[in-house]
């Protein structure tokens, strides 16, 4: 088996979590990934808690299988061995706001000049143009923006602020991903590389897709619980006996009489498809009244006899070592060094190939253990080790 972006080269000078997540996709798939780094001032994944085998648990997972070199980018010498050996990489990958690597003489004009097939991603919050090019922001500012928070969470208690990086993953390293594997492809084609502006808010703003068509199309507004899909009907999280909670999904009709039935609730067949809105909450409240009279484990035993749209939540490590994860093979157990023979168990790559296979080579390298041809005498090397 092989891996399917093996021969791709990949220079990365991205940091935290967009960046270095798209990354490691490539990686994980094949890529050969260089992330550069600053001696002096590392990356901040690295220093946040918790650790596990002396480095940053998050830094391990999104740095794995990719090598970590230490260069002053304010240094001529480090600007000119990036210059010397840009035609040796297919892809650069970078997160500074707009202008720092023009500055730099790092920027995609510069580059393309010596490697006219270069592909050059820059994700950024607000993009590379308009008024926001330059302020910054963090992943509840572009959900905010974007409208995704808006119609989100509860009317009277506002926006939820999410266990997860929305616009930082979804957002910018996945669409990142889907830009940079289509400008190679056109490179085969054309012969040459592109410029990719990935804007976080941007994209977010088009995972709103269903909620933004009515908006756009049939002029009708969005807003927390008023619609199918956002808490304005059953389709809602309800709470249990012991205080945990049962996702219910039953929309379509077949799954709404199945779940009428294993409740007893007839007011679900007569107005659970109703538009009107008391009539929905007359419905929501007689499915939490029921959910509420046994505990988590009984509900989670009785709906895994049915198929009707109902499932626990679980806490994420529930989820983790449930069976579903076992059996797709969400975790994977990666060397802490190369052939090593103590690992460290992290999510695995998702992506399914009936050829193509992922590779877990390392975690997350020690800062500036990577190896790298050119050896240069570098002004952060220095002032760290004075």
């Amino acid at each position: 088996m092989t891996h399917a972006l093996s021969g791709l080269k990949v220079l990365d000078f991205s940091t935290l979590l967009p960046g270095p997540f798209a990354s490691l996709y490539l990686a994980d798939m094949g890529a050969e990934v260089i992330h550069i780094e600053s001696a002096t001032r590392p990356d901040l994944i690295r220093l946040f808690p918790p650790y596990a085998n002396g480095q940053a648990t998050s830094h391990s997972y999104l740095n794995r299988n990719k090598q970590s070199i230490t260069l002053d980018l304010k240094s001529p010498e480090s600007i000119q061995l990036i210059h010397d050996k840009i035609a040796e990489f297919d892809i650069v990958l970078e997160q500074f706001r707009p202008g720092v690597m023009q500055r730099l003489g790092l920027d995609y004009a510069s580059l393309a000049k010596i490697n006219p097939r270069l592909i050059y991603c820059s994700i950024t919050g607000y993009g590379q143009t308009g008024d926001y090019q330059q302020r910054a922001g963090h992943d509840i500012n572009y959900l905010a923006l974007s409208g995704i928070a808006g119609h989100s969470g509860r009317q009277a208690g506002g926006p939820p602020p999410l266990g997860i990086q929305v616009a930082d993953v979804a957002g910018g390293s996945l669409h990142a991903l889907v830009a940079i594997l289509s400008a190679v492809i056109e490179r085969q084609r054309s012969g040459l590389g592109q410029y990719i502006d990935i804007s976080m808010t941007d994209c977010a703003a088009t995972l709103n897709n269903m909620a933004a068509s009515a908006v756009l199309a049939a002029q009708v507004p969005q807003y927390a619980e008023q619609s199918y899909l956002n808490g304005g009907t059953y389709y809602d999280y309800y709470e249990t006996a012991d205080g945990r909670y049962l996702s219910v999904g039953s929309l379509e009709p077949q799954f709404m009489q199945g779940l009428a039935q294993i409740l007893n609730l007839p007011i679900l067949l007569e107005k659970g498809a109703s538009l009107d809105p008391q009539e929905r909450l007359q419905v929501k409240h007689a499915i939490q009244d029921k959910i509420k009279t046994q505990s988590f484990a009984t509900w989670q035993q009785v709906f895994a006899q049915y198929d009707v749209c109902v499932e626990p939540v679980f806490t994420l490590d529930e989820a983790l070592h449930s069976p579903l994860a076992q059996q797709r093979g969400w975790t994977v157990e990666v060397p802490i060094q190369q052939n090593a023979e103590k690992t460290e168990t992290q999510l695995a790559c998702p992506i399914k190939f009936s050829r193509s296979q992922m590779r877990y080579d390392y975690i997350g390298q020690a800062l500036g253990a990577g190896q790298w041809s050119s050896q240069i005498k570098n002004q952060d090397e220095d002032e760290a080790k004075s």
